[in-house]
């Protein structure tokens, strides 16, 4: 597998260094489960939930922050900020073995066209009422008939593409290219720690990776699903992006986007549960 030599995207300004709580990617010491505890009594609420099981497998985090006023004019949901300070996040990873919570072996075999392929998520931080929550900018993956699905089920904005994933951080190197007609986007990215530790209580890193609902909007049909799993076991990388092209059709809180930095997981088992619409 060959990829292109990476150049790095610039933050629109320069900012002082963080204090060491508001840095991506802190060190934990003792790292709080309350957010992934709450999120799972959440989807435990309905009835029948989860609906499915998977693995988001070896995940790759890119943040950025942008003008709060502008992202917000884009989105049908009250952004969460932290701060005053708005975010968004670009998610690559790889889903496997999405398949029913009930229906054993059939139910996985029936599933096997659509329960392995790579993804790269555009999303953003919002809340309803008193939930938070990410909305999704926009999502591209490889598999034909999940771009089909996704969006009739979930309300989800898919977009199909070209992704090949080498998140090998076994190997120290990670790199990514997400093709498409919309255009390019490419990550290479370092990894030096090997010890994974969930976020620190508190902390930025926190705020961006600890989310268990997603919003969704297509027309006036909001809808909302949640998903529950262990809090994600992260370290931060040096990354370098190029061929940032695509990011400029997910909205134009692109245009004054700065990069804040990377994490990355070697990912988690999930339960995701069904969609509900919001009537309120």
């Amino acid at each position: 597998m060959s990829f292109p030599t990476f150049a790095v995207h610039s933050p629109i300004s320069s900012r002082a260094e963080a204090p060491a709580d508001q840095q991506i990617g802190v060190a934990a010491g003792s790292a709080t489960r309350h957010l992934s505890e709450a999120g799972k009594r959440r989807l435990l609420a309905q009835a029948g939930e989860p609906l499915f099981l998977a693995t988001w497998d070896r995940a790759v985090f890119i943040h950025y922050e942008t003008e709060p006023s502008l992202l917000q004019r884009e989105i049908p949901f009250q952004l969460d900020l932290r701060e005053g300070r708005a975010f968004v996040s670009i998610v690559g990873f790889t889903l496997l073995r999405i398949r029913p919570r009930i229906g054993g072996r059939l139910g996985e075999w029936l599933f096997r066209p659509i329960a392995s392929h790579e993804f790269l998520n555009v999303r953003t931080y919002v809340r309803h009422g008193d939930e938070p929550g990410i909305f999704f900018l926009a999502q591209w993956l490889s598999n034909p008939l999940s771009f089909r699905l996704g969006p009739r089920t979930f309300g989800l904005p898919y977009r199909f593409g070209s992704l090949r994933y080498k998140h090998t951080h076994e190997k120290v190197e990670m790199l990514g290219r997400v093709t498409a007609k919309e255009g390019q986007l490419g990550h290479s990215a370092a990894i030096s720690i090997l010890d994974f530790d969930p976020s620190v209580e508190d902390s930025l890193t926190e705020f961006l990776l600890e989310r268990y609902t997603a919003f969704t909007c297509q027309g006036r049909r909001c809808r909302l699903f949640r998903v529950w799993h262990e809090p994600w076991p992260q370290a931060p990388i040096e990354i370098e992006v190029t061929n940032d092209d695509l990011m400029a059709c997910t909205g134009r809180w692109w245009s004054c986007a700065g990069r804040l930095g990377a994490n990355y997981s070697p990912g988690v088992n999930v339960w995701m549960g069904r969609p509900h619409r919001i009537t309120d």
